[in-house]
């Protein structure tokens, strides 16, 4: 064979080798890229599987709740304050079909008039604390102020409505009760101001009712 046709081949065989090794490397580039993409969708799959399950516990378990509370209310002939282990003496309303605990405090209990600084000692507060932590830990709470319907005259310097006013007032409340150990990420403060009364605003007893906070302990999750 001549001497230059050799060369050639010898050129082609080794140009072949440089593309087929050139290949194999960017397929395995690839290879290892989907190898890592189906590791990662793994694991995600994996952790939504877990989470799956864990909801589906808490639900039960929040339902189990929901139920026992029931029956000590409508058999053991309990009343919500003491079924729901807050006790005599507290203004306890529970409702199954929201899945709710709501503990009212009137405003004369936390806040002098016009206030929303918390007075120096609450035991009815530290009480309510204690139980969140004992019976209730992890839940989702709301704390939840209101007034009546006065506009805001002799604290107008400090408040410019009754919505920052029920607002600050529900923020002490939190602030409070993160200090003393309820997770800050799972509770939050509603200013709702003289928009939601549960009494008439004709009477000095109708807005003494209306002037309350209100902590909302959710059994189930909160949407």
């Amino acid at each position: 064979m001549p001497t230059a046709n050799k060369k050639t081949i010898a050129l082609l065989i080794g140009l072949v080798s440089v593309a087929f090794s050139s290949g194999c490397t960017d397929w395995q580039k690839k290879h290892n890229a989907l190898n890592v993409e189906h590791q990662n969708l793994k694991g995600l799959y994996e952790r939504e599987q877990a989470d799956k399950g864990q909801l589906a516990e808490q639900l039960t378990q929040s339902q189990q709740t929901i139920e026992d509370l029931q029956k000590q209310i409508a058999l053991q002939k309990k009343s919500p304050a003491e079924a729901t282990g807050f006790g005599k003496g507290y203004d306890v309303a529970f409702d199954p079909s929201a899945g709710t605990i709501t503990v009212t405090l009137e405003n004369t209990i936390l806040f002098s008039p016009g206030k929303a600084e918390l007075k120096k000692t609450s035991a009815e507060l530290d009480h309510i604390e204690s139980v969140l932590r004992r019976k209730y830990a992890g839940k989702q709470i709301d704390v939840v102020g209101h007034t009546d319907s006065d506009p805001v005259k002799k604290s107008k310097k400090y408040w410019q409505d009754n919505w920052e006013l029920s607002a600050e007032r529900a923020l002490a409340v939190v602030r409070y009760l993160v200090k003393r150990g309820i997770p800050e990420e799972k509770i939050r403060a509603v200013g709702c101001g003289a928009a939601r009364p549960v009494a008439d605003n004709t009477s000095a007893k109708g807005k003494a009712k209306n002037r309350r906070v209100e902590i909302v302990v959710y059994i189930k999750s909160r949407a």
